[in-house]
């Protein structure tokens, strides 16, 4: 016999017993975007490769090593979307969607990277993004990490550490790098090899590097907070200023780069210990030059994205309470003209409650048996169909999680009953 086949290395199912905590965090997450007045887009999961590469850049690790990239019968190079930006901006300029306009989207959905899996990082992993689009100002900045804010509130999550830096305008940044690379230049020797690879075409990510031997000498690099310009700086104290309004604490870190190369201005990240190394739960920043670096107009850009899979962990590990999902009732039949009834006035009932969460059973079965699966479906209350029932027009009602007296009640009543139990 031949050995079953297993799901890929790095990726996982979500099996129903998890089903209801994704859920939750989706309908908190739509919950919140949608209280901010912003509308879902949706995008393919396959790209053409060179999308990815014009947008990450050449020299990051997600295209040099992470990308699942293949060519297709017509031989045209396409990649699994290993994030959503570069799509989002594709799309808004394929559909013309961005220029000389203001849009506030958000979409979710599977990402793909070939990374070593561990806690809170698999090869597939999903991704909520929401990006802003036609607005410059810090205003919107802040109102992206207010979002964040309250969805951890209403998520209950707690012990999240909110940091923010500025990376500056090109303009800043060009005046920093040529400090930085002569910086990095006499300290050449300390530099792995991953950094040496850097130093030309992106140095400033060096100083992301989380290599314990290059950290005593990334502390004296030169800081780009440094360097700013007015229009950068004044930028981010009005950012500062409005996060301080409304009581958010942040932790100005100088060494946050972010590490995608389109990057300016503003970039933050959420970050927690209970994750071991994969710290990160939520990042973002501003990309004004994106959508020209794609071939659309010149467009003020802000976004950022959360996993999905680091936040359904930390829900598990915090003991959080998710709604429950289980039936309201379960409707057990004995007998042929049992099933037949039951089916019918089953129908009648969720069209009468539409959140009725009611499961049939079906498979025949003694009324022993059926009522062993009644128990283990979760379900609260057992509604019966019998010959007696039938011939009387009633369904007998019983408790299978308190102690209460077992009930016989007409379909009215039962509506009535059940609208109870269901609206709490």
């Amino acid at each position: 016999m031949s050995k079953s086949i297993k799901v890929v290395r790095g990726m996982h199912d979500i099996v129903p017993q998890q089903s209801p905590l994704w859920q939750h965090l989706e309908g908190a997450v739509r919950q919140v975007v949608q209280g901010y007045g912003y509308e879902e887009i949706r995008m393919p999961i396959v790209e053409k490769t060179e999308l990815f590469v014009r947008t990450i850049g050449e020299v990051t690790d997600i295209v040099a090593k992470e990308m699942y990239s293949f060519e297709d019968r017509n031989g045209d190079s396409l990649t699994l979307r290993p994030e959503g930006t570069a799509c989002c901006v594709r799309a808004g300029i394929e559909n013309g969607l961005l220029y000389n306009q203001i849009q506030r989207l958000w979409y979710s959905g599977p990402m793909f990277r070939h990374e070593r899996p561990q806690k809170g990082r698999y090869r597939q992993f999903h991704q909520t993004g929401v990006e802003v689009y036609g607005l410059d100002g810090p205003d919107i900045d802040a109102e992206l990490i207010m979002m964040t804010a309250r969805l951890w509130q209403l998520l209950g999550l707690d012990r999240l550490e909110l940091q923010i830096n500025t990376l500056g305008t090109p303009v800043a940044r060009a005046a920093h790098r040529e400090k930085l690379v002569e910086y990095l230049e006499m300290n050449r020797d300390v530099l792995d090899e991953e950094s040496l690879l850097r130093l030309e075409k992106n140095p400033l990510r060096i100083l992301d590097s989380k290599n314990p031997a290059m950290q005593a000498m990334i502390e004296g690099a030169p800081q780009l907070l440094d360097y700013l310009d007015d229009e950068s700086r004044t930028h981010f104290e009005t950012l500062k200023s409005l996060l301080d309004g409304v009581g958010i604490e942040y932790h100005v870190n100088p060494r946050l780069v972010r590490g995608l190369d389109y990057y300016q201005k503003t970039v933050f990240e959420w970050v927690t210990t209970d994750l071991g190394a994969q710290g990160t739960v939520c990042a973002g920043g501003r990309y004004d030059g994106l959508v020209e670096q794609l071939g659309g107009k010149a467009t003020p850009a802000v976004g950022f994205a959360m996993g999905m899979e680091r936040l359904v962990t930390l829900i598990e590990d915090r003991n959080l309470v998710v709604p429950d999902s289980a039936p309201h009732a379960y409707f057990v039949l004995v007998g042929d003209l049992a099933v037949s009834h039951g089916l019918t006035l089953a129908e009648k009932l969720r069209s009468a409650l539409p959140m009725l969460r009611l499961r049939t059973h079906c498979g025949g079965g003694s009324f022993k048996n059926q009522m062993k699966k009644a128990d283990k479906s979760g379900a609260p209350l057992v509604l019966m169909i019998g010959d007696d029932e039938i011939a009387q027009q009633q369904v007998t009602v019983k408790h299978l999680r308190e102690d209460q007296p077992q009930t016989s009640l007409s379909f009215n009543a039962l509506v009535e009953y059940l609208k109870k139990i269901v609206t709490g």
